[in-house]
């Protein structure tokens, strides 16, 4: 038996800490007990915080080849531009390096498990081989009706090599401007027999004009290139979704659905999404969001709703790092009320909530989360600018 004492443990099951407590676990990381107030002789101590393993609930780590190329403040239309640009300008060597050294730096930095996006199989491998579980989502993309066949027998043969290897990966749509209507709706039925969804909604201002009005800078880019466009429907790329998503089957869904960003996102988005899906989370992403267009979402709000936030780092084509404390710190940043230990909730037990694994991101006996620890804490325990996390088990 082995035994961790800290000033904070964070449980993942509350936003209050456990404090000047410790944690016993086995030789396999299995967590035993938690305690607090308690000193015995034994162990190792951390200043800081001691937290569960993080669940990064969206990451493109295929793009990881991608960091430092892009142009920030761009909005949506010029970042779909950069990476229309930058994609497949490096070997698939190189590809390959990038991806094993970021899911290696993340593993050490405390991430226990991923929700990831994939386009192709070139992550495949080094998930594969890494101690971290992940959940690939096989986006889609193809806004032309009559490629909807070819597109989901394509999406069909990637998923047949994930399963190969044993990753646990499903089809899922990629958003409302790149999937056209038959697509999104075909897609999605196929990736809700898995009983997980992910869905990039209501990124940014331009993607709702373009839905609601038929206008901005998005509309204008892909009508400029040619492209079928989304339907225009007076309402927001949300509601279209959850449109289209009944179509794939009636409401409700017990599925485990994942909104990514939802920087739009108003009451009558989450009454709309409550009303459907008995499992709803949102991912939020927030350095990924000022990366692109300097805006974030109604975090008070949405932590309000009653929908399960989760926490993401997405790509290293829209952020700097790939860093769940630098999200954390974000978010503490532009949203000081919200208590770290409710954000840690957020990063930890409602991520593996999401990938339906309740024995990752909670310090319960029998979980084997892994134990991460926080430095630099201020003197109230918040997250500073040096603050890092660093994997203990």
């Amino acid at each position: 038996m082995r035994r961790i004492y800290a000033d904070y443990i964070y449980t993942g099951l509350s936003s209050e800490p456990v404090r000047n407590g410790y944690i016993e676990y086995d030789e396999d990381g299995t967590v035993t007990a938690v305690a607090g107030g308690v000193e015995a002789p034994g162990g190792e101590r951390f200043r800081g915080a001691v937290v569960p393993g993080f669940v990064n609930s969206h990451c493109h780590l295929e793009l990881s080849y991608m960091q430092d190329k892009f142009r920030k403040g761009t909005g949506m239309a010029g970042f779909i531009d950069q990476i229309n640009a930058l994609r497949d300008t490096v070997t698939l060597e190189e590809k390959k390096e990038c991806i094993s050294r970021w899911l290696d730096t993340m593993w050490k930095r405390g991430v226990s498990a991923m929700a990831d996006i994939s386009n192709c199989d070139d992550s495949f491998e080094a998930k594969k081989a890494s101690p971290m579980y992940t959940r690939t989502f096989l986006e889609v993309f193809g806004t032309e009706p009559e490629d909807c066949g070819a597109v989901m027998a394509a999406v069909a043969a990637l998923k047949r090599k994930a399963d190969s290897i044993g990753l646990d990966a499903a089809p899922t749509p990629h958003a409302c401007y790149t999937t056209s209507p038959e697509l999104l709706t075909a897609v999605s039925a196929e990736g809700l027999k898995s009983g997980f969804l992910s869905y990039h909604s209501d990124e940014s201002e331009e993607e709702e004009e373009m839905l609601i009005s038929g206008s901005g800078k998005m509309y204008e880019n892909r009508r400029r290139a040619g492209m079928s466009l989304p339907p225009v429907t007076g309402t927001s790329s949300l509601l279209y979704f959850i449109d289209r998503l009944e179509k794939a089957h009636p409401a409700p869904f017990d599925e485990h659905i994942l909104l990514v960003h939802e920087v739009c996102m108003n009451q009558e988005g989450i009454d709309a999404v409550k009303k459907v899906m008995r499992h709803p989370f949102v991912a939020l992403c927030p350095c990924s969001n000022i990366f692109i267009h300097n805006a974030l979402p109604d975090v008070q709000l949405l932590a309000s709703s009653g929908i399960s936030l989760t926490v993401g780092t997405d790509s290293l084509s829209s952020n700097d790092d790939l860093d769940m404390v630098r999200e954390l710190f974000c978010l503490q940043e532009n949203f000081p009320d919200i208590p770290l230990g409710q954000m840690l909730v957020w990063a930890t037990a409602n991520g593996a909530d999401f990938l339906g694994r309740k024995d990752l991101g909670r310090f319960v006996p029998g979980a084997r989360p892994g134990i991460v620890t926080i430095d630099h804490l201020d003197p109230n325990g918040r997250l500073t600018t040096t603050s890092r996390s660093y994997r203990i088990v």
